[in-house]
């Protein structure tokens, strides 16, 4: 069954809490281990990540450690990894290659703020309106790119590489046949990392990704003037770190509670993401959202389901780079590949591309998950795939239901009878004016509105021009039937009154 299929049961799986986590050495201990299996996932992609954006790789780091553990107590989604994504690195990536880090700091704090203020708003509530194909397409794509952003450590590198991302895979696949109370992830860099030592073998490892901090991090403030022009400078990037981080966030959120049979709290999740990116901002560090990759990690590979496991892939970021470093250096690469690799596989929905399943879906559908698929790759940007998909899903609704009304004449005597069937919008009412025969109707027309609603301008406009075009023609025109809301809406927007 797809991890996406829809939950017809009106009740919630029962998870465990943070309090019965820390009661049951068992629970702990996976928490624990998921957070070790994600944290050693992090920091090549916080790495990486800073170089995008054009920082010192501690900065990610630090980032990535402050925004887990803030957000492992003002989060609203148990077992979501927050850290210094992707997405957002792109959109700051220019501001801080123009104006350096204190104003990519700056950015961050207002981005927070302008978060809260937006989770204050209810902007949370938006998510309803996302439909489930562009959430299918919206995996799909995660999972492409995640798979995608692996190539780099697979071309041009010594052959040893593409045997032990092989292995790696090997390992992922067979131990979770032999036992689960070990995550796979872990078993595989640990053995990968031990192979790579004891054998000597030369292959990129986490240490050749950039500098590893030596140091915790401290508090700061940015060195900006606080003046308009400032403001102006930074506005339009945070503003675009908000949504995109928001988006992001909640998509991610959405996807974690279909998958555990959970129920989150996106408003807090909002609030909360703004808070860790401004305490994330006071260390120097840039912003960040939900990590989707690393948290299929903890909640699909490793089973984590707790805060714990949040607050534990933060310490461990922390302990391994400060006080491990040198050890997390020698880690090879492919073993990491190999558990994104996995993690692509595993979040990639099958069952949406099976061709029973194409056969069985409505076009539309699947047009709207292949826009948000494509859409998404090509643009590396998921904020952007999720947009365009929402948008061809109105539009392609907007057309679907637009045929759905129809129009029924009837003569009696000398009384011509309209019955309007339908919701009336301005894609469905367009075309109203033509389905009336204005030139042969005797005097008295009556439209009866009993099976319709009315829920746009647009279409009172369109009534409107009904009458009028009959009154050319000498004929009286009466419209009844219309429901509390229709004649309040209409009679607000109209002098005419209504029946």
């Amino acid at each position: 069954m797809s991890a996406l299929a829809p939950d017809h049961s009106s009740r919630y799986t029962i998870q465990p809490t943070v309090l019965q986590a820390l009661r049951s050495p068992r629970l702990l201990t996976r928490e624990v281990v998921a957070g070790l299996v994600v944290a050693l996932a992090l920091i090549p992609e916080a790495i990486a990540f800073s170089v995008v954006a054009g920082v010192d790789p501690r900065v990610g780091l630090f980032s990535s450690f402050v925004l887990a553990v803030v957000i492992a107590f003002t989060g609203g989604r148990p077992a979501m990894i927050t850290a210094a994504a992707g997405a957002v690195a792109l959109v700051i990536a220019p501001l801080a290659r123009e104006h350096g880090a204190d104003y990519l700091i700056a950015t961050v704090i207002l981005a927070g703020v302008i978060q809260i203020v937006l989770a204050v708003l209810g902007v949370a509530k938006l998510m309803r309106f996302i439909p489930r194909s562009v959430m299918v397409g919206f995996v799909n794509a995660l999972a492409i790119l995640i798979f995608v952003s692996q190539m780099p450590q697979l071309i041009d590198v010594p052959w040893p590489v593409y045997v032990l991302v092989a292995a790696g895979l090997g390992i992922l696949v067979v131990w979770p046949r032999i036992t689960r109370l070990i995550p796979g992830p872990l078993i595989a860099v640990v053995l990968l990392t031990a192979a790579v030592v004891v054998f000597g073998i030369s292959v990129p490892n986490v240490g050749d990704q950039g500098e590893l901090p030596q140091s915790l991090p401290s508090l700061l403030l940015p060195n900006v003037p606080l003046t308009w022009e400032t403001l102006q400078i930074i506005a339009p990037y945070a503003f675009a770190v908000a949504l995109v981080g928001l988006l992001e966030s909640l998509m991610t959120a959405k996807l974690v509670d279909d998958i555990t049979d959970t129920h989150s709290r996106k408003t807090r999740e909002a609030w909360g993401l703004g808070v860790a990116n401004l305490a994330a901002a006071f260390f120097g560090g840039t912003g960040g959202c939900a990590m989707i990759g690393q948290t299929m990690i903890n909640v699909k590979t490793s089973g984590a389901r707790t805060r714990i496991s949040t607050f534990a892939a933060g310490i461990w970021v922390l302990v391994l780079v400060v006080l491990l470093g040198d050890v997390v250096a020698v880690i090879p690469m492919a073993a990491l590949v190999a558990v994104m690799i996995l993690v692509s596989v595993s979040t990639f929905d099958w069952h949406s591309i099976r061709p029973a399943t194409l056969k069985r879906m409505p076009v539309s559908e699947t047009l709207v998950m292949l826009v948000t698929v494509v859409a998404t790759v090509w643009s590396h940007n998921l904020a952007i795939g999720v947009i365009l998909g929402v948008l061809t899903a109105m539009v392609l609704f907007a057309r679907r239901v637009a045929h759905f009304t129809t129009v029924t004449r009837t003569v009696d005597g000398e009384v011509a009878r309209y019955r309007v069937d339908g919701a009336l919008f301005f894609a469905s009412s367009n075309d109203l004016t033509t389905q009336f025969d204005y030139a042969v109707d005797p005097p008295r027309v009556v439209i009866d509105m009993s099976r319709s609603h009315v829920w746009d301008a647009s279409t009172v406009a369109t009534l409107d021009a009904i009458v009028t075009k009959y009154e050319r023609h000498g004929v009286t025109v009466e419209i009844t039937g219309m429901n509390e809301a229709t004649a309040a809406f209409h009679q607000r927007l109209t002098d005419r009154p209504d029946a």
